[in-house]
């Protein structure tokens, strides 16, 4: 009975202090002729947005398969923030896609698209298909 009772309270523990974002950003990485651009910027931004924030940890979720060249979108919850801090970062969010923009050095390099305005629902989410949680730990390390 102890050994139910255990296991009871560790899987509710689990999911009490799970992430339970319920919207997500979603930064779209399209490709004009040749692959979409790297995503490296984006994950430095969160890694140090992360770090300088405090923030415990981001819900990031991959979809794949959009398109014959790799396309892809990312999709990060935001519910976890506070209405100031989701603000910065929703401005640094859209500085990095810009810097990204501009940076390209060919017309057939691939554009990076982000919509503040354009939310995602968790339900939606669930329901698209090639959707993958992308670990946090490996990705965005904080120092």
């Amino acid at each position: 009975m102890k050994k139910v009772l255990a296991t009871i309270g560790l899987f509710s523990s689990v999911f009490f202090f799970a992430q339970k974002s319920e919207s997500y950003l979603q930064v779209g990485y399209a490709s004009v002729c040749c692959g979409t651009p790297s995503d490296k910027p984006l994950m430095d931004y969160l890694t140090q947005f992360k770090s300088k924030n405090k923030v415990k940890s981001l819900e990031i979720y991959k979809q794949t398969g959009l398109g014959r060249e790799g396309e892809y979108k990312l999709y990060i919850g935001t519910d976890g923030l506070s209405g100031t801090r989701k603000s910065a970062f929703i401005k640094g969010l859209k500085a990095v896609v810009n810097s990204q923009n501009k940076a390209r050095k060919t017309e057939s390099a691939g554009f990076v698209n982000f919509d503040e305005k354009e939310t995602v629902k968790k339900s939606d989410l669930m329901n698209a298909r090639n959707v993958t949680l992308i670990p946090t730990r490996k990705t965005i390390k904080t120092k």
